[in-house]
């Protein structure tokens, strides 16, 4: 495990983000959303890495490198960094990486370069029909002193914060039909309640054409609970109820962006789950979702509430 980075200084950050790279004030605590990569931005980015390998050592995964700064971050085109930056504090919240269908490339061998093609097998139908369509998400992180509630507002909202740069992208990319992205849990994840989860998720947001599939699914998901007969399985409110219960009485919530996920629209499709090997055996599932399908509240409060203003570049 190497030793993190040093911080990055804010001067040199707020030097990269420009007016071009603004993209939105948050709806609640007066942050500010930016988006940059590595090229244009560079020392943005060593802070992004410094701080998503911290992010995700805490909650133990991480890649267990100085700066989480991977080849889908510095590559032709590269991944953007959507970013919450603190203005009174002089530091990022947190931040979630994209790249666009339109940027996306293909490998001699034909599968698309993106950063969950080590997991997952692409079908025909979602290479031809979803992926040009499609805006990839990943490594999403709000840095552990924006978890805790003594950071105040800003904490609250950080995860809100980072939904807001969300919906204007949908904006910004109105050829972008779907989100393909992942949830994270870690091996430290209780083993039930964690199967029980993902006996949720399957049960009301299926994938029945298997659009997307784990390459190595992940093993031993099922126990002795007997997952099969714990729900209704026509009664979302009902079952969400039994399933939260099930995972508080053992001490542990159900992780925050999972929650965020399951209340953006009915017809989310989960994708299957796989170990990300290269990420500390963390446990990735994966989704679909259609923007159209987005919840109305939702719409309203992170698509409705941006207005564009003339840019030449987002990055």
């Amino acid at each position: 495990m190497e030793t993190i980075i040093p911080a990055i200084d804010p001067q040199l950050i707020e030097r990269e983000l420009t007016s071009k790279r603004f993209l939105r004030t948050t709806n609640r605590a007066g942050n500010h959303i930016y988006v940059v990569d590595a090229h244009h931005a560079p020392m943005t980015m060593r802070e992004i890495g410094r701080l998503r390998e911290i992010s995700f050592r805490a909650g133990g995964g991480g890649t267990g490198k100085a700066c989480d700064i991977d080849e889908f971050d510095t590559m032709t085109p590269p991944c953007r960094q959507l970013l919450v930056w603190n203005p009174e504090a002089h530091e990022i919240v947190g931040a979630y990486r994209y790249l666009a269908g339109s940027d996306i490339r293909f490998t001699p061998d034909g599968r698309p370069r993106i950063a969950t093609a080590h997991m997952f097998n692409f079908s025909d139908e979602f290479l031809r029909h979803y992926l040009s369509h499609t805006i990839e998400l990943g490594r999403s992180w709000v840095q552990p002193k924006y978890q805790s509630t003594l950071a105040g507002s800003r904490a609250i909202y950080a995860l809100d914060n980072l939904w807001d740069g969300l919906g204007a992208l949908t904006v910004e990319h109105p050829e972008v039909e779907y989100l393909f992205g992942k949830m994270t849990m870690y091996p430290t994840y209780d083993r039930d309640c964690r199967n029980l989860l993902l006996h949720f998720l399957h049960l009301y947001f299926p994938d029945p054409d298997r659009l997307v599939t784990p390459i190595a699914p992940l093993p031993n998901t099922h126990s002795a609970l007997g997952e099969a007969n714990y729900f209704k399985g026509n009664d979302f409110k009902e079952d969400y109820r039994r399933l939260n219960t099930f995972v508080r009485e053992h001490g542990i919530n159900i992780p925050p962006l999972v929650n965020a996920y399951m209340s953006l629209s009915p017809s989310m499709r989960i994708l299957g789950t796989a170990i990300n090997h290269e990420f500390g055996d963390v446990e990735e599932t994966g989704l679909l979702i259609r923007i159209a399908d987005i919840l109305d509240q939702k719409k309203a409060r992170h698509i409705d509430t941006y207005s564009p203003q003339p840019k030449s570049d987002l990055a």
